[in-house]
């Protein structure tokens, strides 16, 4: 199955987003990612910027499986639920789609994913 991501972070985003690379790599060899795009925040109070970036790789593991990954490498980089709704955002991993099945409908109209997502079948 070919998963197409996306990566985000407004909080220590160098490092963050560093970090889910490297986790994502070891996890899913192979993996290829877009260029990294500074973006501002959507319906948010915090006005931090984000940083996002398009992932896609292959696997043979089910969605669940793959967003319970995504889950934990987000709780290693710190993640949690009072950051949160502070608006604090370590780290986020979203699982946009799996083959032709689509989690996250709204997130590919936004100019940044399909910008990495065309980055993304280029190579």
């Amino acid at each position: 199955m070919v998963y197409t991501i996306c990566i985000g972070s407004n909080e220590q985003r160098q490092r963050n987003m560093a970090y889910a690379r490297r986790r994502l790599s070891e996890l899913f060899p192979g993996i290829r990612f877009s260029t990294e795009e500074e973006t501002l925040p959507l319906q948010m109070q915090r006005q931090e910027l984000f940083s996002n970036q398009v992932a896609r790789f292959q696997s043979d593991a089910t969605p669940d499986a793959v967003k319970q990954q995504f889950k934990q490498i987000e709780q290693e980089a710190g993640r949690c639920p009072e950051e949160k709704a502070a608006g604090i955002v370590r780290l986020d991993i979203d699982l946009i789609a799996c083959d032709t099945t689509v989690y996250k409908p709204e997130d590919l109209q936004r100019e940044y994913i399909r910008r990495g997502i065309r980055q993304l079948d280029k190579t």
